[in-house]
């Protein structure tokens, strides 16, 4: 939406001219590439609305509320429809700090959320015959399937044309094919059954409170169905650039949990770096269709030392 002027000013004249005024205390809580969110007071509730270019995203937001259950808070998304060209959403609002906010003072007690916060999205049932690509995916992709095709330049809307642009600068083009070599060699052997995957636990998506607590989990327009490990390697590939979790050996923490609680972790450390590689292939070719040569260097930076780890 930034090609599209959205101040809080016309938030507010929109919003009033949808609940028929009465709308008030309009503020820009922030902003991402795909959207942004004001929160607004209406009718004595307190309330989100998101304007972004995809409805979809919306609306799997709205059917993320049947995964919710105690430690996986999702609020409720209240109405979708078109808006400045493209569609917005009212939500409840919920309190807390953004997870990727809390300090190194808080490392523990955030290591502990942050598993809990796994542990509830790995209980989430899911029908096995589904396709890793939800909801109503018609090619019913297999999560081995989606890991491969994912990260193939396929043309589409948001970032398709990576392929050509990355061939700008050959170094990084070589370590992007270095990384999918690296990550197929992998994938044969990562589980086929299938979890609820988040797939984008920061950037402002998931709140917590003062005891690290998780009071919201938001924005599940990049979620699929696949291997639950693939949550814990969001964090593991992004630790360097969280305070909280950077100097906290999280992969280990998780796998010594799961093995208290009896949860399988057969290949958990070839997942992980699976994940972590495909992790950051989606990132270099998301920030090189968003011309981000600063960030991409950064994730360049991190695939590099991951693949230096082992060899």
């Amino acid at each position: 939406m930034a090609e599209i002027d959205i101040t809080e000013d016309s938030v507010k004249a929109f919003l009033n001219g949808h609940f028929g005024d009465g709308v008030a205390n309009v503020a820009l809580l922030g902003a991402g590439d795909w959207s942004r969110a004001f929160a607004f007071d209406h009718d004595g509730r307190t309330l989100v609305a998101r304007f972004g270019k995809y409805r979809e995203d919306f609306e799997m937001d709205r059917l993320a509320v049947a995964f919710e259950r105690p430690g996986l808070p999702i609020p409720r998304v209240l109405d979708i429809g078109p808006a400045f060209g493209g569609a917005f959403a009212i939500s409840e609002r919920h309190a807390g700090r953004f997870l990727e906010s809390i300090g190194v003072d808080k490392s523990e007690p955030l290591a502990s959320g942050v598993l809990r916060l796994l542990d509830a999205l790995r209980e989430v049932p899911v029908d096995q015959n589904s396709s890793a690509r939800w909801p109503g995916d018609d090619s019913h992709l297999s999560w081995r399937e989606w890991l491969t095709t994912s990260i193939e330049d396929d043309g589409n809307e948001r970032v398709g044309g990576w392929r050509e642009e990355l061939a700008t600068a050959p170094e990084i083009e070589a370590l992007c094919t270095h990384s999918v070599r690296e990550m197929l060699a992998l994938v044969a052997d990562v589980p086929a059954k299938l979890h609820v995957v988040h797939r984008d636990l920061l950037n402002r998506n998931v709140l917590m409170d003062d005891e690290c607590e998780v009071t919201a989990v938001y924005d599940w327009g990049c979620s699929v169905y696949g291997d639950y490990l693939y949550d814990v390697a969001w964090f593991t590939f992004w630790a360097p650039w969280m305070t909280g979790l950077s100097k906290l050996d999280l992969g280990g923490r998780v796998r010594s949990h799961h093995q208290r609680i009896g949860v399988d972790v057969t290949n958990f450390y070839d997942r992980l770096r699976c994940y972590e590689l495909h992790i950051g292939v989606e990132h270099l070719a998301y920030q090189t269709v968003m011309n981000d040569s600063a960030e991409r260097s950064k994730v360049a930076s991190r695939l590099h030392d991951l693949l230096s780890r082992d060899s």
